[in-house]
């Protein structure tokens, strides 16, 4: 059950680029929409808190919200939530005591078959029989799950060896803790000489490494953290490499370039496309908490507020780190096959360090690896919520990796920024970005 929210959140994330692939360029918010001319003229104006900037970061955010894949999207991810958070509350709420009928019982064996129980973890209904073949009987009609004698074990199905279930557990353990009754009474051991036996403590067994703790819910929630970041990433850096390809190939960035200057129009999208991206993620995550709340689900509950914020920290920085990229990409292309040409490229890091970062927290013990990515910006936004989760990461290597992150960022930007505004007016082909870094700034 530990693997069920990711492979729910896997399904989503498969059913999230299947649709987006359907759509190609439609699924992308029109720019050329109603909201285009109104929005030159208060460029032409320049009346906003934020400056032009801010206007085309509220016109960004408009176009987002009333898309129609924005929404389909949004509802699968919702959807998704729910089920990694209910799903596992049903099932183990579920768990019924197992019906234990016992042929001739007498206070010593119905001591013995609870202490069994205990020792497995499982709950039983003991129900006394009136003999063997009733017994039979009701195990047959469905009415038992098992049947217990002074000599007896009977089941319904076979018992494979690999079947791990409690009722599997607590059969076996029934066919030892008698066995060793009756060999006790085949020796001619005294009551008191069986006792001492049967209390014997097994033999302590050491390990060179230490033990590894069942998973808690802080590391549950930075593994559910690694995967909404990587879906929220992949959706929106996606619709801001088409959306830019798609104002340059319509040519309608020439009118927002007439009242606008490139940095300010680049930035005001990103900024508009990042707003969405964190209020849906704040959203899914609140929806997570107050749902697992509500249904008494531990996937999330009890999560630290440290891990939470870390998870909405990092989307923040990935999507501000590549989402210059994805720009500048899609201000070198203006046709949709030249925009699929690039998306693996760009795809690869943000990918690599998803698998590794899930590969990792899904194992229990982060690899030097995760540590080592957890301070390079591509890959630090999975990497270090990873090391968040499992407590391996001290606030100021957490510091110190938001630093290295930001600084790059800025870097980026600067360099993303130039070749946007030399590449997104040049038609007629795919721009390529060594004649761009080659050519001397205006």
């Amino acid at each position: 059950m530990r693997f069920l929210p990711i492979v729910i959140a896997i399904l989503a994330v498969g059913l999230a680029i299947r649709l987006r692939r359907r759509r190609g360029i439609r699924g992308a918010p029109s720019v050329l929409g109603p909201l285009l001319g109104p929005l030159v003229a208060r460029l032409s104006r320049g009346k906003h808190p934020f400056g032009d900037t801010g206007l085309v970061a509220g016109r960004e955010i408009r176009e987002r919200l009333r898309g129609r894949t924005f929404r389909v999207i949004t509802l699968i991810l919702f959807a998704a939530v729910a089920a990694a958070v209910v799903i596992p509350a049903v099932r183990g709420g579920t768990t019924h005591a197992r019906r234990v009928g016992v042929v001739a019982g007498s206070p010593a064996l119905t001591a013995e078959l609870e202490a069994v129980a205990r020792g497995v973890g499982v709950s039983v209904e003991l129900r006394d029989q009136p003999d063997l073949a009733q017994a039979r009987s009701a195990l047959h009609a469905g009415h038992l799950d098992l049947v217990v004698g002074a000599e007896t074990i009977l089941v319904k199905d076979p018992i494979s060896d690999t079947d791990t279930s409690a009722g599997a557990r607590y059969v076996r353990a029934l066919s030892v803790a008698f066995g060793a009754q009756r060999a006790y009474r085949e020796a001619g051991l005294t009551p008191a000489q069986a006792a001492t036996i049967a209390a014997a403590r097994p033999l302590p067994v050491q390990s060179l490494n230490p033990g590894r703790n069942a998973r808690t819910t802080s590391e549950s929630t930075a593994l559910i953290g690694v995967i909404l970041i990587f879906i929220v990433l992949t959706q929106y850096l996606t619709w801001t490499l088409m959306g830019v390809m798609e104002e340059k190939a319509s040519r309608v960035i020439e009118v927002l370039l007439a009242a606008v200057r490139p940095i300010q129009l680049l930035g005001g999208k990103l900024m508009g496309i990042g707003a969405v991206a964190l209020a849906q993620a704040v959203a899914l995550v609140a929806f997570a908490l107050v749902l697992a709340e509500v249904v008494g689900s531990s996937i999330v509950h009890g999560a630290t507020p440290w891990v939470v914020v870390s998870i909405l920290v990092w989307l923040v920085l990935g999507y501000a780190f590549y989402s210059w990229v994805y720009a500048a990409a899609g201000s070198l292309a203006e046709r949709q096959d030249q925009v699929q040409s690039m998306a693996l490229p760009l795809s690869a890091p943000l990918i690599f360090g998803y698998i590794v970062s899930l590969i990792g927290a899904s194992s229990g013990h982060p690899s030097l690896l995760v540590k080592v990515l957890a301070y390079l910006p591509p890959t630090a936004p999975f990497a270090m919520t990873t090391l968040v989760g499992f407590g391996a990461a001290a606030w100021w290597q957490f510091v110190l990796s938001v630093l290295l992150t930001v600084g790059c960022t800025v870097l980026i930007a600067m360099l993303a920024a130039q070749v946007y505004r030399r590449a997104v007016l040049r038609t007629g082909g795919r721009v390529q970005l060594r004649e761009l870094l080659g050519a001397r700034t205006n």
